[in-house]
């Protein structure tokens, strides 16, 4: 089986050429899902009974169904009711990329919502009394020391989440938002060559993963305490205190 290198490189340009709208839908979905999961773990951890029931509500609903149906119900579901049809969010509800975005952005609050409540949990609450032992307010409290440590002890599945929503755009090309999948199957129905087309387009996934988990990589290490080198130990060290022992 020979390759046909000018195929590919033909295809690799055409899938690139719908990366701004994979980026848009990516960024706005975890930009809006980030900020209804700040008001949903709000809702979660307040004194209120009825709100700590809403938001479990919410986050079961979006946790327990299949993001697939979620899309679909919003974009065709939706559209079945004139009320809707006649209301003011029609023209965002009919747009398939914002009605993508909105899907996206309330499936994956339901699971951030969840991440940030266990780093608000992993905050020791010796260290909050400290600070309220000092004179510190609400916001500078949160702002020194229960935001910081919360970040630093949900980044990791924060960042697996974001990657999840990376991939998860791909489900965008149901409802014909031409990202990078949409087109990926448009040029199969032309060509009949899917081998080629998806390895392509799985090597732009690739590529846009590795790219998110380094800065994720480099967020979590700047949000980690400074270490002097001798405290740190080393793999190397350690293997050889186990041959010794």
């Amino acid at each position: 089986m020979s390759i046909d290198f000018v195929f590919l490189g033909d295809t690799l340009l055409q899938l690139l050429r719908a990366l701004p709208t994979t980026l848009v839908l990516f960024a706005a979905s975890v930009g809006l899902g980030s900020v209804l999961a700040g008001g949903v773990v709000w809702l979660r951890v307040c004194d209120v009974a009825a709100l700590r029931h809403l938001a479990r509500g919410y986050i079961f609903l979006f946790r327990g169904s299949p993001l697939l149906i979620q899309l679909f119900l919003l974009y065709y579901g939706l559209s079945q009711f004139p009320e809707v049809r006649q209301s003011p969010l029609w023209p965002v509800l009919r747009d398939p990329l914002a009605c993508a975005v909105i899907a996206l952005a309330l499936c994956t609050a339901g699971y951030m919502a969840e991440i940030f409540r266990g780093g608000l949990l992993a905050v020791p609450a010796q260290q909050v009394e400290a600070g309220r032992a000092a004179g510190m307010s609400g916001w500078l409290l949160a702002r020194r020391i229960i935001i910081p440590i919360a970040l630093r002890s949900c980044l990791p599945a924060y960042s697996t989440e974001v990657i999840l929503m990376m991939k998860a755009t791909s489900l965008a090309s149901l409802v014909t938002v031409y990202e990078i999948s949409g087109v990926a199957q448009r040029i199969i129905s032309e060509t009949y060559r899917t081998l080629e087309v998806f390895l392509c387009a799985a090597l732009i996934y690739l590529v846009l993963n590795f790219l998110i988990v380094r800065t994720l990589a480099r967020v979590e290490r700047w949000l980690s305490p400074a270490q002097p080198a001798a405290a740190r130990p080393t793999t190397r060290k350690y293997a050889l205190s186990v041959r010794r022992g």
